[in-house]
């Protein structure tokens, strides 16, 4: 009977991951084992038997939608499923010790939330748009990775550009801090929490505003799904020039306000220059309509570029004007074995050559990579350290080979990422996470990528995670200049604190 209804939990999980995967992100592993992250969290496990985890049977739920399913599972679909297996199944016990890798101090010239400061939310937006919730709030506490999680007691779901106006200028006058959040799929902890921010979620604002079947002009809101966005262009004859193993989840904003690079940027190239306008709203609640729709427009200063990649810390994005060229008539992949990386380069230089601009794509992972099915896989074979980094690519993967004899026998190093624009995805998977191991890691691969002058991020942003690694990739002078603007554009500091700059240049 246990065996019977183990099988059936098994074959709804393999129905309803994939259409949810990161809601709960738990692993099955081996008896009595604690897991440590690097954001200080234990995960302690007992029992005997595997652990199976529901999912849900249906494509990217709202946040209330999402609360609601775990607040069932923690407090009903668990328990019984444990019962009926007669306590084959795994417990959960989590114990957060503060953040490792990140020893800040909450800075004290923010305030704390209030009843007036709800009173006022709830005036703006509503009743049911201000989320109190316990289990709503945990789900947007925490990270894609449970490496990050933060004590934000308020969540805000505006649904107009006036809205998120009304929100930013009133807790820059009570000096409250805000984190923007898009679809929380970032690994560096930037779309979450580092204490009591309030969570400003762009998920409501998930309109196409327009699009432009002759240009091939899509304006629409930072909150729309990007795998909804290419649906819609799919249907109208094009395409979204950008591609993520995140679409289902991740929303536009977010992907423009990190400069999200994923698959065809070979082709297509980065935002920077696929997003033609945007609108965003400062600190103060100023609203900036850069929200144009033309190929040229060279009149002064072209400040959109401030937002794309500055991770929601001069502002939020609210809307987005981006190209998309025309849907191709076919399209073709090849899955090719190469003997070593040398054989993996000459294959890129010949690819080029003879494929020219009609070259999407160039991937590449490794033997080890190959034998998990990444990335996610490798979530769930324990403990994962990750780095995503640029590099010149004829020793891009030397850096790879380097960790494997660091680490030796200690942790398995895995190597992929988008070849052809020289982005590599290092993954080190250990059986548990520990502070030797990470200090075997770090600084060396900082160290190394900047000796080789590499970026320490190459697409998803520094966050929290690398605030103040920043000086590996840049110039203290260049770091100095990007404080200045946050300064102006942000004085109080209340956008998205504690992330992408240094904290020593940016305690107000």
């Amino acid at each position: 009977m246990a065996m019977a209804m183990m099988e059936k939990c098994r074959a709804s999980n393999r129905i309803f991951s994939h259409s949810f995967k990161s809601l709960l992100n738990y692993r099955s592993i081996s008896d009595n084992s604690t897991l440590r992250s690097s954001s200080g969290f234990a995960h302690h496990f007992t029992g005997n038997g595997q652990r199976c985890i529901p999912f849900f049977p249906f494509h990217r739920p709202d946040l209330l939608t999402c609360a609601n399913f775990y607040r069932n599972y923690k407090q009903t679909l668990w328990p019984s499923l444990e019962r009926g297996l007669g306590g084959m199944m795994y417990s959960l016990q989590c114990r957060c010790f503060g953040s490792a890798g990140t020893k800040i101090q909450r800075n004290p010239s923010f305030a704390t939330l209030n009843s007036d400061d709800i009173t006022y939310f709830k005036g703006v937006l509503g009743e049911k748009n201000v989320v109190q919730d316990e289990d709503r709030l945990e789900f947007v506490n925490a990270d894609w990775m449970h490496k990050y999680k933060g004590s934000s007691r308020l969540l805000l779901l505006p649904t107009t550009t006036d809205e998120v106006s009304q929100i930013l200028k009133y807790c820059n006058s009570r000096h409250l801090a805000v984190v923007p959040q898009g679809g929380n799929t970032g690994l560096v902890g930037g779309s979450v929490p580092v204490f009591d921010e309030v969570i400003v979620s762009m998920s409501s604002m998930n309109n196409v505003i327009d699009f432009d079947e002759v240009s091939g002009i899509l304006v629409c809101e930072a909150g729309c799904i990007l795998e909804n966005l290419i649906s819609f262009l799919d249907n109208q004859g094009f395409i979204m020039p950008l591609d993520l193993g995140a679409k289902g989840s991740c929303q536009i904003g977010g992907n423009v306000s990190t400069n999200a690079g994923g698959l065809r940027l070979i082709r297509y190239g980065s935002l920077h220059g696929t997003v033609l306008g945007l609108e965003a709203v400062l600190a103060n609640g100023n609203v900036l309509d850069m929200l144009g729709t033309l190929r040229k427009d060279n009149t002064g200063y072209d400040l959109k570029h401030l937002f794309i990649g500055s991770e929601g810390s001069l502002g939020i994005v609210t809307k987005v004007s981006i190209l998309t060229p025309p849907k191709l008539s076919s399209v073709n992949i090849a899955f090719l074995a190469c003997k070593d990386y040398l054989s993996c380069q000459r294959l890129l230089l010949e690819a080029k050559r003879k494929l020219g601009e009609i070259l999407s794509a160039f991937e590449f992972l490794d033997s080890e990579a190959m034998d998990l099915g990444i990335p996610e896989a490798l979530m769930r074979a324990g403990p994962v350290y990750k780095y995503d980094l640029s590099l010149p690519v004829e020793n891009m993967y030397n850096l790879v080979e380097d960790m494997r004899v660091r680490l030796a026998e200690k942790a398995k190093v895995v190597g992929y990422g988008h070849l052809g624009d020289g982005n590599l995805h290092l993954n080190i998977s250990a059986p548990q996470y520990d502070d030797m191991i990470l200090a075997k890691i770090e600084p060396y691969v900082y160290e190394w990528t900047s000796k080789h002058r590499g970026s320490i991020s190459a697409e998803h942003g520094l966050g929290l995670m690398k605030a103040n690694k920043i000086f590996y990739s840049k110039s203290h002078e260049t770091v100095q200049v990007m404080a200045s603007i946050k300064k102006l554009l942000d004085p109080n500091g209340i956008l998205n604190p504690y992330k992408v700059l240094p904290h020593s240049l940016t305690s107000y």
